[in-house]
């Protein structure tokens, strides 16, 4: 999937800058980038961590040769934010705090998403950057219910909707102080990204959350799974997208959503997993909880609690401003999480690929 009006030479928009390269979506990003021939600062929250990078790239088969670099800056903090800035063209804010569990305040979460993407804004804006394109995620647009269940960018998730996770509050939030930053100041062109749940193949040695999921199914730690439905799309067209956005003049002041189809729910996953990842069907979850069940069950599991906040619903999510507006066109859902099973099947598991 080609990008339309991307560039073959980072010397027609200078050097791309790309917080949180460590991660799923970063890791693609900075290969994609790479490959298509832009010079790529990638920002580190303490020195060392180059290794990653360089082993994700090398898994994708993108040849930095001289045009990567590395800077320490961490979001947290004001130091070295402007020299990390200097010749920087477009930026690509991927980073924002995961909680692998629920933290103990909000603060934890919210403070560090949202004081960091301004941050990035306010340093970006100080260089003259073009354009910052930001992930921000679904959990912004679409976790508080509407009577039709229907969400396009225009939706937007209400920051004291009951029940809504601390990391799905930080998202609205976060969002919400860059668009305020970008009113307020005029001078700096911002574009976010609103990706469903992101699935597809791994760079990194260590699992996304999405993908850990997948793994947890198919090595059988998940016999039961929660009535609960999403979006899902491809982390290689969660990038694309990224890409038509830095660059398309009509994407500038704009948030797009990004799914690859209609939702599905976790035993749907399953579903798919157990029919083109024969091997592993005996232990795919063979259960699904109820909404009741899972409500019950939220009130001592924290992990439960996204599938409570959603209520059973199924959200009907366009991509369509994507599609009409950039050129967006995402892989199938099912093709997305074939593409994720066999990212993580191997000696890890020890399941075959099977048929």
């Amino acid at each position: 999937m080609s990008t339309e009006n991307v560039a073959t030479s980072f010397r027609d928009h200078g050097t791309v800058l790309v917080t949180g390269g460590t991660g799923l979506v970063g890791s693609h990003s900075i290969a994609r980038l790479i490959t298509e021939g832009y010079r790529v600062r990638v920002t580190l929250r303490e020195p060392g961590q180059q290794g990653r990078i360089l082993a994700a790239l090398q898994r994708a088969g993108a040849e930095p040769a001289d045009r990567l670099e590395f800077a320490v800056a961490d979001l947290s903090a004001e130091h070295g934010w402007a020299e990390v800035m200097d010749g920087v063209g477009h930026v690509l804010h991927h980073a924002s705090p995961f909680p692998l569990t629920p933290p103990e305040t909000e603060d934890e979460v919210v403070l560090p998403a949202r004081d960091g993407a301004l941050r990035v804004l306010a340093a970006a804006r100080a260089a003259g950057v073009a354009r910052v394109v930001m992930t921000s995620s679904f959990a912004a647009v679409g976790y508080t219910v509407k009577p039709d269940n229907h969400y396009s960018e225009v939706d937007w998730t209400d920051p004291n909707t009951p029940g809504l996770p601390a990391y799905h509050k930080s998202k609205v939030l976060a969002e919400r102080a860059a668009w305020d930053y970008v009113d307020s100041h005029g001078d700096i062109e911002l574009t976010v990204i609103n990706p469903t749940g992101i699935f597809g193949p791994q760079l990194s040695d260590r699992p996304s959350g999405s993908l850990g999921l997948v793994q947890n199914m198919l090595s059988g730690r998940m016999p039961v799974v929660p009535l609960m439905y999403f979006g899902v799309v491809d982390v290689r067209d969660v990038v694309d997208l990224h890409l038509r956005a830095m660059v398309h003049p009509k994407a500038a002041g704009e948030r797009f959503l990004a799914v690859g189809g209609p939702s599905i729910s976790l035993f749907g996953m399953a579903q798919i997993l157990r029919e083109h990842v024969p091997a592993a069907a005996a232990g795919l979850p063979a259960k699904e909880m109820t909404i009741e069940q899972v409500r019950e069950a939220a009130r001592t599991e924290p992990a439960l609690r996204d599938a409570a906040a959603l209520q059973g619903r199924i959200p009907v999510i366009s991509n369509a401003k994507a599609r009409s507006m950039l050129g967006w066109r995402p892989r199938d859902v099912v093709e997305t999480i074939v593409a994720s099973a066999d990212s993580v099947l191997g000696p890890g598991l020890g399941l075959p690929r099977g048929e």
